[in-house]
């Protein structure tokens, strides 16, 4: 009695270790704002999530998707913080972090329940609580699909162990809900019945002569099932999200990939020079890089295989970890960043388990192992905290961000472009035309720095120029969509009349209106000036009106003025003009 009594006061202790912990090094994202990378098109400028909850808009998120992956509960859980806290960047970042510390929580549970071992299971949770590569699932808003599909995974994980206890259809029944729930929030769970079964080999050592592997395999056969329509459904758009100009050859992405998970690894135990985007290298890797991190992963491979029998959480950390990141490893393209922080998010318990439980045992013999295991436990945690929560501090605002991820990288052109939008929409046009001739510079071929050069030149009213540079982003990238309504505005509203082509116009801004996936006030004025420039005003007044109903529900009260304006133009048969 007194045993289990000192266990549980143990565990209630290192649960509320692990939430100050959390809170220490996430707290202050409470503060936080939105950032101009993926938030604003993927969560607040979006009507059918900032309008709230409502039954259309929760179908909107089954059957629409608006980037190459498919989410639909994250996204409702973002209508729901419209709902009930408007647009409030705050409220968003305290549901990831409550999420995060769920997660956390669920994960001890997990590990202490299988093991029954409990301060190795409490060092991975605070290990995976508060590594600096969480810090980008956590303070970004639109990763709300790492923190939601976490929290859904672990209890996956649970309610297969209790299955294991005693199997009944029910609880099957309550695995692959929960599973369900755990891809609709990110697709990347695909991988789960693959360690469903790594956990059935260890701790649960239900792999053995009565169960040997196909029959455990044909046990998860739903939950492949359900995994392969998730893949299917996830990836639908993948292959036509990108331009000619951007997709990588394959034998590029598989060394890219081969050298990823050996960086994550390394960034596991020394996660410096964090940043939000990392450029996929000009060149490829030099093929020596690639050799030696094969050989290096091959050796691992090869290592815990061998010590399967005697130490088999090894082979079951080391392969966690390989499964998991690969459905993002690169193999299939997603972006065009060589690896992403955010990857990490749960593939990386599996090393954590193999550091806990393999250190554990190398110590085992040695009279003071208890005391070197706390000590160096304590002292990486508190380490990794304190790192993490400066890391967590380059998240406040987009500047800061983008400003410190040109420092600890090289070359990042993606990082200036992003960086000369945000300066550029802020009226800073010097620095903006600055950071935008940095990217030109690192690569040319960047849709995205010509489309902001094009932008910058309109502001100082150089529209010729603006012309020549959204045209060769268009050249470099047809389906630019940024480019796309940047110049459909300067065809169909420029006082220039050697400039203006308002056929043209029309077809560009409808272009993106036909891809963009859900209607934005931006596209919508400029479609609304193109079909004035055309002389169909009916259609300019619609639009226009559509536009500003968009523009308040977003809070983007700057532009109903100008298409209150614009409107009055179109009803008196006037298309509109615009200066510099």
């Amino acid at each position: 009695m007194r045993s289990r009594i000192s266990e549980r006061g143990s565990v209630a202790i290192i649960c509320a270790g692990l939430i100050a912990l959390v809170w220490f090094v996430f707290g202050q994202t409470w503060r936080f704002s939105f950032i101009n990378f993926d938030d604003p098109e993927y969560v607040y400028e979006v009507p059918e999530i900032n309008s709230g909850l409502s039954v259309h808009n929760i179908g909107w998120a089954f059957a629409h998707w608006p980037s190459t992956n498919w989410f639909p509960l994250a996204n409702i859980s973002h209508m729901f913080e419209f709902q009930f806290f408007g647009k409030n960047p705050g409220a968003f970042h305290l549901t990831n972090l409550v999420l995060h510390t769920v997660a956390t929580l669920l994960l001890f549970s997990l590990l202490w329940r299988m093991t029954r071992s409990t301060w190795r299971s409490a060092f991975v949770a605070a290990v995976f609580a508060i590594h600096p590569l969480r810090v980008e699932s956590v303070a970004w808003i639109i990763e709300r699909k790492d923190v939601l599909s976490g929290v859904f995974f672990v209890l996956t994980l649970l309610a297969y162990w209790s299955y294991t206890r005693k199997p009944t259809i029910i609880r099957y029944a309550t695995i692959s809900v929960l599973f369900v729930a755990g891809l609709l929030s990110k697709p990347m769970l695909v991988t789960t019945p693959l360690v469903l079964l790594l956990l059935d080999c260890w701790p649960l050592g239900r792999m053995n002569e009565q169960r040997g592997f196909w029959k455990l395999f044909a046990e998860k056969i739903p939950l492949f099932a359900l995994a392969s329509i998730d893949a299917f459904l996830s990836t639908g758009k993948i292959a036509g999200a990108h331009s000619v100009a951007d997709e990588l050859p394959f034998l590029g992405r598989l060394g890219n990939a081969i050298v990823s998970y050996v960086i994550y690894s390394w960034q596991m135990l020394w996660p410096v020079k964090l940043g939000v985007f990392y450029p996929f290298p000009q060149q490829g890797w030099p093929i020596w890089q690639v050799a030696t991190c094969a050989a290096i992963l091959i050796a691992i491979t090869l290592l815990v295989i061998a010590l399967r029998k005697s130490q088999p959480y090894l082979l079951v950390g080391w392969f966690w970890y390989l499964i998991m990141l690969a459905p993002v490893i690169g193999l299939v393209q997603i972006n065009l960043q060589a690896h992403a922080d955010r990857y990490t998010y749960l593939p990386q318990i599996g090393l954590y388990i193999m550091i806990a439980w393999g250190v554990a045992a190398l110590l085992m013999q040695s009279r003071y192992r208890a005391q070197i295991a706390s000590a160096s436990a304590v002292v990486i945690v508190l380490g990794f905290a304190l790192v993490a929560r400066a890391q967590t501090s380059y998240w406040q605002d987009s500047e800061t961000l983008w400003k410190h991820t040109i420092a600890v990288t090289k070359d990042n052109y993606f990082a200036h472009a992003s960086l000369s939008d945000l300066l550029m929409r802020r009226g800073r046009v010097n620095e903006a035309i600055e950071h935008s001739e940095e990217a030109l510079r690192i690569r040319p071929g960047d849709a995205d720095a010509q489309n902001n050069l094009g932008l910058a030149m309109l502001q100082t009213g150089d529209t010729k120029r603006a012309v020549t540079h959204l045209e060769k982003a268009l050249e470099i990238n047809p389906g630019h969509m940024n480019a796309e309504v940047n110049l459909a505005w300067v065809l169909a509203t420029s006082s220039d009349d050697s400039l203006r082509n308002g056929a043209r116009a029309v077809q560009l801004a409808e272009d993106v209106m036909n891809r963009a996936g859900h209607p934005n006030a931006i596209v919508l004025r400029t479609l609304a000036a193109a079909y004035a420039e055309v002389g169909r005003f009916d259609a300019a007044i619609s639009s226009a009106q559509r536009a500003i109903e968009i523009a308040k529900a977003t809070g983007n009260a700057g532009i109903v003025s100008d298409l209150e304006q614009s409107i009055v133009a179109y009803q008196s048969s006037q298309p509109i003009r615009s200066g510099p």
